[in-house]
């Protein structure tokens, strides 16, 4: 199990020295979000100042670029990289593709499946010269040699793609090479359906499950005193409270034993009140929805409740603080160590 830094992109004069902080702390890769900035630059720039470390998009937003123009740009990470780069797609909202973004978003799951075909379809062209993909959505079969960016000499970059419903779950398994589970992905939900979801889409499509990456977000309240865990559970608990108000995760809270939550969320969220968003987070869902430990039973406890299920382990809140940031890390290569030595 690898252990990545999930980030938001920073200021490009700031990325590079945080990739190699982030190297240099224990972690095994970076996981760049998308959202005022995006996610392909500071991946670009953490490619040439930490060398090695794995790179991935955690995930970029998909519709509003082009697959020729996403597969372009995966393919000079990957090779910047050295096969270390993890193409990682997401639909985004309505609202934003459309409203933000300007572009379409009718039916975004079969549109993403199709998007990430045709991305697929670009490396190969890449690779010989020939582009064919006839889909739904795109429609690509026109490359010259000065528009290609040719071969590289490492594989292609794998796909991946966010999904929380069955049917994108079940997608994931199988066109894509691994799954982007949601922050609100506790244990209960990857065993109800993740992992069953995936493998059916990877047995319909004649592949094996091990071949997809689980790729979970671990939100942690950790410290070795109540004090020191109060400002982090704070803090994560406006962020379930972000992620919560979203009417299309409901089903996980409901199936945790917890219906009504996004209901609440979002009565307090139309009255402009992020206090009583965050209220509605109960320490029962903390202790469901997070990991809470000292320092020295973070890394066992994660081990315990993740392995078997995730292939890469994402610390969410690694960054909440920079006196805590290489602590952060030693967990990190506790994990990857253990899990490599079980």
């Amino acid at each position: 199990m690898h252990v990545d830094l999930m980030t938001l992109p920073q200021p490009l004069a700031k990325a590079g020295e945080l990739a190699r902080n982030t190297q240099a702390a224990g972690f095994s890769g970076m996981l760049f979000t998308e959202a005022g900035r995006t996610a392909y630059l500071n991946a670009a720039i953490a490619s040439t100042s930490a060398p090695g470390l794995e790179l991935s998009t955690g995930v970029a937003v998909a519709f509003p670029r082009s697959p020729f123009v996403t597969a372009a740009t995966a393919w000079e990470l990957q090779e910047a990289t050295g096969g270390k780069f993890r193409l990682g797609l997401g639909t985004q909202v309505r609202t934003h593709v459309v409203r933000r973004y300007g572009v379409a978003f009718e039916r975004p799951g079969p549109r993403l499946r199709d998007y990430v075909l045709a991305v697929k379809a670009c490396f190969a062209a890449f690779r010989s010269g020939k582009l064919d993909h006839h889909g739904e959505f795109y429609d690509l079969d026109f490359i010259t040699p000065q528009w290609s960016p040719g071969p590289i000499d490492v594989p292609n970059p794998k796909v991946d793609v966010a999904a929380v419903n069955p049917w994108m779950l079940r997608m994931a398994g199988e066109v894509a090479d691994g799954v982007h589970v949601h922050p609100l992905g506790e244990p209960g939900y990857l065993a109800r359906h993740v992992v069953p979801k995936v493998t059916e889409g990877a047995e319909r499509a004649g592949r094996s499950p091990s071949e997809i990456a689980v790729i979970v977000p671990a939100m942690t309240i950790v410290g070795d005193s109540d004090e020191e865990r109060h400002q982090e559970r704070e803090s994560v608990r406006a962020s379930l409270s972000f992620y919560g108000s979203t009417p299309n995760y409901a089903f996980i809270w409901d199936e945790a034993g917890f219906e009504g939550t996004t209901a609440r969320i979002r009565e307090r969220q139309k009255a402009g009140d992020f206090a009583g968003m965050a209220a509605q987070i109960t320490d029962e869902h903390l202790a469901a929805f997070t990991t809470e430990s000292t320092w020295d039973e973070l890394a066992d406890k994660l081990i315990d409740k993740y392995a078997g299920v995730a292939t890469r382990l994402v610390l969410y809140n690694a960054l909440s603080a920079p006196e805590r940031f290489e602590r952060y890390g030693a967990v990190a290569q506790r994990i990857s160590t253990r899990s490599a030595n079980p």
